[in-house]
């Protein structure tokens, strides 16, 4: 395409989805990106026909797969694309296979760890599908894909019509196909909306670049700057609801606005009073000051534990913390291997989010000494509202030993 459809496709993009999901340090921004790179080296593949472009693919994909799990969708929705069209011919190239084995070098190690670690990804993959994706509607996810680039659907439309009637791309369709494919894929799994983000950005590029070709003929030439606007003029209404730029007490003002675009559904198919990436936001200082001033409780660094119920929690209380290699733990994802057993533990400070059904601590009453609540999450409108903190002190038993067969049995699970 010529400045025109580089104009249109950056806008397309700039004024979508994307933009919302780029202010949180997630690794969705990345594995965007990465989807958008594997499907550009197909293009560079069916348009040059050079062999080293299914290596570029191979390493983009290995580069995904070690960033997020969720770009193995692209090659289950890639996989029957290629068989539904000419582009099968692929799987008689004996550079998809070295292409395959180059990839599957790029990720080993991490097929090595899980292996070692008795594959927690299908244990975290089961709590996801029993704790989030079985409140996941498929109306909602298809409602949220039109909404995503919603001020630029007439792009992807064109793009799509492009593979079938524009002869220069027609031989790209195995990209609609792949889209389609992946589609379907995540609706049936019950998918979260934004897996499906990295679909996009390759459509843009070809409907901004087909478009280019229909206005550029007499009056549709004038056109253009219409289509650009589009983009940026749906973006404007959405800015407030689709951004923390208001504060909570602000949104609750206008709450109905957020309703009706289904922001305020959380993962556990109710809706809150915040969106829940807003909500994700705010207590977490809170926490990290709480946890900081029960420490000061104990008085005692070396001997004491800071133990939690999620990765989220550990990670604000190292951040925010003020004291110096705190180093909270849990048993939740990476953290269940950097628990600090090299040392005695004889106090802990247990930190329990509001699902917590135990509130009395029968079981730590019999390890501890001292059970005693220090505090909790105060502010109504954080998603850890309600997170408790609690102080154990003087053990009973042995703490490392009890924690040992505990990692143990959450590693086997």
């Amino acid at each position: 395409g010529g400045l025109f459809a580089l104009i249109l496709g950056a806008t397309c993009i700039s004024c979508s989805v994307i933009l919302r999901l780029n202010i949180l340090y997630q690794p969705n921004s990345l594995d965007v990106l990465l989807w958008t790179t594997v499907y550009f080296t197909i293009v560079k593949y069916i348009s040059t026909n050079n062999a080293k472009w299914l290596y570029f693919l191979a390493l983009a994909f290995a580069l995904g797969f070690l960033n997020k799990y969720n770009i193995a969708f692209l090659l289950l929705g890639l996989l029957p694309a290629l068989l539904v069209t000419e582009h099968r011919k692929l799987f008689v190239n004996k550079h998809l296979y070295g292409a395959l084995l180059f990839g599957l070098l790029l990720v080993l190690p991490n097929l090595i760890w899980q292996y070692n670690n008795a594959f927690p990804v299908f244990h975290h993959l089961e709590e996801l599908a029993k704790t989030q994706l079985e409140n996941v509607s498929r109306l909602d996810f298809l409602k949220e894909q039109l909404l995503f680039f919603v001020g630029s659907l007439f792009v992807l439309v064109a793009a799509f019509f492009s593979f079938f009637t524009y002869p220069a791309f027609r031989k790209y369709n195995v990209l609609f196909w792949a889209f389609l494919f992946t589609l379907l894929i995540f609706i049936y799994f019950k998918a979260k909306g934004y897996y499906a983000i990295g679909l996009y950005p390759i459509f843009m590029a070809f409907g901004a670049a087909y478009l280019e070709q229909l206005l550029k003929r007499k009056w549709l030439f004038y056109l253009r700057p219409v289509a650009v606007l589009l983009p940026i003029l749906f973006l404007i209404p959405f800015l407030n609801v689709a951004f923390p730029i208001s504060s909570p007490a602000t949104i609750q003002q206008n709450i109905h606005a957020y309703k009706d675009l289904g922001l305020l559904r959380w993962e556990d198919g109710k809706d809150h009073s915040l969106p829940q990436d807003f909500a994700d936001m705010l207590g977490w200082k809170e926490l990290a000051q709480k946890v900081d001033s029960a420490y000061f409780k104990i008085n005692d660094a070396e001997h004491t534990l800071v133990l939690c119920d999620n990765y989220g929690q550990s990670g604000a209380i190292n951040y925010y913390s003020t004291i110096k290699n705190i180093q909270a733990v849990s048993f939740n994802a990476d953290y269940i291997n950097w628990f600090p057993l090299n040392k005695k533990i004889k106090h802990a400070i247990l930190v329990k989010d509001i699902y917590d059904d135990e509130k009395d601590r029968k079981k730590q009453r019999t390890q501890f000494e001292i059970v005693e609540k220090s505090g909790e999450i105060a502010d109504s409108f954080a998603r850890e509202f309600g997170t408790t903190i609690y102080i154990l002190k003087n053990a009973r038993i042995d703490i490392n030993q009890v924690l040992r067969k505990e990692i143990e049995e959450e590693k086997r699970f």
